[in-house]
This record gives structure tokens, C-alpha cells and sequence, in this order.
């Protein structure tokens, strides 16, 4: 009996050996690239995802050279055992949207160390952890849009709630700082009230739980705005499924959100914004190419070609109040009953 374990084990570790010879691995006489995004089971992500693969294919990066890695978790803790076993294998660019500000600034330094090319994107870390960030829209330019559609929505006045993602992920943040900022500042936003930013984690169902509390909690709510897709679609669902008065506005996916989208009282989302991740993670692999074969540096004024996408060539500007650098993809994009039709199928 001991025997015949002993052989199945033997033939159960060739089989797996001979599958593993069977995959392509990376080429290290080429360049190699990695993507690593905040989750698995995100649409958004996959989204992501397939623009960078799309751009890899494109540009002749061999099969094994690209890779994208989805933590199973939207957690630091799961993307740093991604980044670690990606230094490993010696990629040669990291292209990464983070869960965290700051946590993960010891293992990108490692790469760093190990000459490994950092690039954000979505999400960014600390500008000393990476050499450029590809922003979706200018954190500004997001908080005007958001601030303006509250407003709107809202009729001018009375109480709005934000439903985020996770209370460390950076975008997530700067966008409802700047927010906040944006309707202190202005007198036209004095009868506006925010009464809680809650956190849905990107979870579907702890999406869905904060918004059943925020209609609970504050029975005069108006708006609640969700810079999130798992978050907006959640919330959604709720509003719609109650026939709740609360309108909604945000972030979303038009293949998610056109269910939910119209200006009358069977939608609960009049509009919204986002803009392709397709396309941003495009700009994540165009600018991972041009790092690693010295086209840019990731210093501010850098240019760099991005094949057909609609801004190229893209030129490395500087964050606010920095002298580190950004790329930015371009301007929210608002999402109505007049075209969310058609763009839920393109993604």
C-alpha cells in the first residue's frame, strides 16, 4: 500500500512538472511585464486587464512575458504576496493599482532594487515608490464632476451620503477630499450636506448592507454619490428594488449600471460617470514598454507614443504640489439615458 502512495505521488508530481513545461514562462532574454490590479472578481479590473493584454499582444511581447496577476483579495496583504512572487520570477515592469497609499512601499522598493520598472495605475502609492502614475482623470476634474452631479441632482440642497470603496484606497480618498473642498469653497454648495462617507469595501453584499444603513440612518438623504463600481452598482439595486426617492450618482460600469440608469422615478441613477478602463489599461502597458526600454524616465515632460489611443502621445505632467509625475488617460466621461445603451456594449 505504502508503495503504490508513494508511486501515485511520484506520477502526480510528474503530471504536474510536464503540464508546468507545457505553459509559456517568461523569456529572460526579453523584457517582461506584469500587471496586478486591486482584485479577482471585479468586472473593472478584468476590464483592465484585457486592455493591458490587448496592448502586449499588439506591441509582439511574447505570450509568457505578460503577465496579470488578480489578488484574491482587495487587501495589501494579497498584493504584496503577488508583487513578492513577481520579483521572483524577475519581471521586468510592475504595473499595479494599489489597495494602499503606503503599505506597499517596502516590497515595491525591493523591486525597485531588483531594476524592476514601478507604474501605477487607478490607484496610486506614495510618488517616491514609483516612477509614474496613469490617472484615470485628474482627481480635480472627478470632484468637480461628482460635486456638480449632487448638486444637480439634489435640486441645490439638502443631506448626500458617499458610498466608497475601502477607507485606504487612494483614489477612492482624493476624490472625496477634493469634494469636500471643492463645497467648502463655494458658496453655491452651502445648502448641500454631507452626512457620512461609508465604506463598502468593493464587496457586493457590504455594498449593499451600507446602503440599506444610509437609508436608516437618514431618513431626509436625497443623494448618495458612489465613486466606486461595486459600490454605485450595489446601491443601485437597492434604490431601485425599494422604490426609494434617494437618487444616486457616481462611478459605474455602463454594462453594470444601464438597468439603473434614466431620469424618471422607475431609475434610480438619472447619470453618472467613469471612463474605459480598457483604455486605462492600455495607457498602463504603452507606459510600461516606454519605461523599460528608456523611452521615458517618469520625469515630468517625458513623451511617449500610445499606439491609436485617442491622446497620444501622452506627456508626463506633474502632481499638484509635486515633482513627480502623472499620465493623464483624459476627462470623465458622463453616462445618461441618451447613450448608455450603447456604450453597456462596449463594456
Amino acid at each position: 500500500m505504502k508503495k503504490r502512495l508513494i508511486c501515485l505521488v511520484l506520477g502526480l508530481a510528474l503530471l504536474v512538472g510536464m503540464l508546468a513545461a507545457c505553459q509559456p514562462g517568461i523569456d529572460k532574454s526579453e523584457p517582461s511585464y506584469a500587471l496586478v490590479t486591486k482584485a479577482a472578481g471585479n468586472p473593472y479590473n478584468d476590464k483592465e486587464a484585457e486592455g493591458f493584454t490587448a496592448v502586449m499582444k499588439a506591441e509582439g511581447v511574447k505570450a509568457g512575458n505578460y503577465i496579470v496577476r488578480h489578488p484574491e483579495a482587495a487587501t495589501v496583504d494579497a498584493q504584496i504576496n503577488v508583487i513578492n512572487s513577481l520579483i521572483s520570477q524577475g519581471v521586468s515592469a510592475i504595473a499595479i493599482a494599489a489597495n494602499d497609499a503606503n503599505a506597499l512601499s517596502s516590497v515595491l522598493q525591493d523591486a525597485a532594487k531588483k531594476g524592476i520598472k514601478i507604474v501605477t495605475l487607478d490607484s496610486d502609492v506614495a510618488v517616491k515608490d514609483r516612477l509614474t502614475f496613469c490617472n484615470q482623470a485628474g482627481v480635480q476634474q472627478v470632484a468637480q464632476a461628482l460635486v456638480d452631479a449632487v448638486y444637480d441632482i439634489a435640486g441645490g440642497e439638502g443631506e448626500y451620503a458617499i458610498l466608497s470603496a475601502t477607507s485606504q484606497a487612494t483614489n477612492q480618498n482624493a476624490w472625496i477630499e477634493a469634494m469636500k473642498q471643492i463645497a467648502a469653497a463655494d458658496s453655491k454648495y452651502s445648502k448641500l450636506t454631507l452626512v457620512e462617507v461609508a465604506y463598502g469595501d468593493d464587496e457586493n453584499q457590504k455594498s449593499t448592507d451600507q446602503t440599506q444603513a444610509l437609508l436608516t440612518k437618514y431618513p431626509n438623504l436625497k443623494v448618495i454619490c458612489a465613486p466606486t463600481t461595486v459600490g454605485i452598482a450595489a446601491a443601485a439595486k437597492v434604490l431601485q428594488d425599494k422604490k426609494s426617492p434617494v437618487k444616486l450618482t457616481g462611478l459605474g460600469l455602463p454594462s453594470e449600471m444601464a438597468a439603473y440608469i434614466g431620469d424618471d422615478a422607475d431609475h434610480s441613477c438619472p447619470y453618472m460617470f467613469l471612463w474605459n478602463p480598457i483604455d486605462l489599461g492600455k495607457l498602463a502597458a504603452y507606459a510600461s514598454i516606454a519605461m523599460v526600454k528608456g523611452d521615458i524616465t517618469g520625469k515630468v515632460g517625458d513623451k511617449f507614443n500610445a499606439g491609436d489611443m485617442e491622446n497620444s502621445p501622452y506627456t508626463l505632467t506633474a502632481v499638484e504640489g509635486t515633482d513627480a509625475s502623472e499620465i493623464i488617460l483624459g476627462q470623465p466621461f458622463r453616462f445618461d439615458g441618451s447613450n448608455i445603451a450603447e456604450w453597456a456594449k462596449v463594456y
